[in-house]
């Protein structure tokens, strides 16, 4: 039977504890006159730590059922969020240097916007905090902070580097299935990139249906393992020294990642808090209140303007400096493998080598005579398929990523998945990829 931690303190002596380092921050926002540099990594973070333990004790002991406790808890979830999207923009403006991204400079802009946004909204909702807690008789913390205690992580020094590894294996095996596997996640960006901002109602009709925190947080997940496998298995050098374009991927993946999680916060409050408050009147006052201090048309504008924008524009150039990683480190090869019968290379057989090609990323050229073929384009495949049948020919050679050309060779012998109708006919498992 599971235990549960009781004491004999009572429930308002706990509730000034667990608020207490929350309303200390609270109060140094609100009382601070909040000039801009107060807001550093390390006060986001005592920020995301105290509004998390007060929501979840409220939560504990039933305050979302509860019309005295409900707007309290509400705002520490607020805070919580709201902080958690500020640290990773914090995150992102103190590193953004070293990421060594092209043309950073809306960028920074826009990233500077998203911080203003927080801070604004941060100091906006403090002072409701202090009032709502007094409201409540909960003490307000008797000692002030002082602001030594949030410096910021940044310094003008550096340790040494004295840990040399630029003669070390880079593994390129590794190499090339991280970068094959970026390629893999940046091509499911692509329906959503978009080339002007949204307006509010534009952003509706997206935001929760197609853009949700649920599918925010599945590419969070599959970016951050590819980060971790990238520092495990590639480079623990950090971003100042070794190969220059690892260096640079290792730099998408890190604001792509960031990015992604100020996006799956910002969602999260606007689909939990915002959006779905309820039925009851008592959620939908609450829900009209918390509009009143986190905007949800500038929330969702940092959202998807700033967030899902710069998410889809890094995906598009990591995509493009990952097949220049994968070409320069993959094993090539080459295979001769007939054609398919009696239909040739036409439209099915064309887009099944492309779909191959694609997902590992390499070069693959068709060889046909003299005239080589880019195999990851269906057009060239059929200009290639049209010189084939002209010159009656039966067996062609593919050369390149030998990954790729394993899996042309599986396709060629199920005649490259169609029969001689030209009928489509089931794949071997190996290409299940392909559907």
């Amino acid at each position: 039977m599971m235990q549960i931690d009781h004491c004999d303190i009572s429930f308002s002596e706990k509730v000034r504890i667990y608020s207490h380092d929350y309303l200390k921050c609270c109060s140094y926002i609100a009382l601070s006159g909040a000039p801009q540099d107060i807001f550093t990594k390390m006060l986001y973070s005592k920020l995301v730590y105290g509004s998390q333990m007060i929501e979840d004790f409220l939560d504990f002991h039933g305050a979302k059922n509860n019309r005295d406790w409900y707007f309290y808890r509400e705002l520490s979830a607020a805070v919580r969020h709201i902080s958690l999207g500020g640290y990773s923009q914090k995150h992102i403006a103190n590193r953004l240097g070293l990421y060594e991204l092209e043309n950073a400079e809306n960028f920074e802009k826009d990233g500077r916007e998203t911080l203003d946004f927080v801070k604004a909204t941060l100091i906006k909702i403090s002072p409701v905090i202090l009032d709502e807690a007094k409201r409540l008789g909960i003490p307000m913390p008797g000692e002030n902070i002082d602001p030594a205690d949030f410096p910021g992580v940044v310094t003008g020094e550096m340790l040494k580097y004295d840990i040399d590894d630029t003669d070390m294996d880079l593994q390129k095996k590794n190499i090339v299935k991280i970068a094959s596997e970026f390629l893999n996640i940046a091509l499911n960006f692509e329906q959503l990139r978009f080339y002007k901002p949204y307006d509010f109602t534009q952003i509706l009709t997206i935001v929760p249906d197609k853009v949700n925190e649920v599918e925010i947080s599945r590419f969070e997940m599959l970016i951050h393992n590819l980060q971790s496998s990238f520092d495990t298995y590639v480079s623990h050098g950090g971003y100042r020294f070794g190969d220059r374009k690892l260096r640079q991927i290792r730099g998408y993946f890190s604001v792509i990642f960031h990015l992604l999680k100020i996006i799956g916060r910002f969602l999260h409050f606007y689909e939990r808090h915002l959006h779905e408050a309820g039925y009851k009147n008592t959620y939908k006052n609450i829900q009209d209140r918390l509009s009143n201090l986190v905007d949800p048309k500038k929330l969702l504008d940092r959202t998807i303007n700033y967030g899902l924008y710069y998410v889809c524009l890094f995906s598009a150039a990591g995509k493009e400096l990952a097949r220049e990683i994968i070409n320069e480190n993959i094993e090539r090869s080459k295979i001769t493998v007939g054609i398919p019968v009696k239909l040739g290379f036409h439209s099915r057989p064309s887009l099944l080598v492309a779909k191959i090609v694609d997902h590992y990323g390499g070069q693959v050229e068709l060889v046909v005579g003299t005239d080589r073929f880019d195999a990851s384009s269906v057009l060239d495949l059929q200009w290639a398929g049209g010189k084939i049948q002209k010159e009656n020919i039966s067996r062609v050679t593919f050369e390149g990523d030998n990954r790729a050309l394993k899996d042309i060779e599986i396709l060629d012998k199920v005649n490259y998945g169609e029969d001689t109708m030209g009928k489509g006919i089931p794949l071997p498992k190996e290409l299940n990829y392909l559907k």
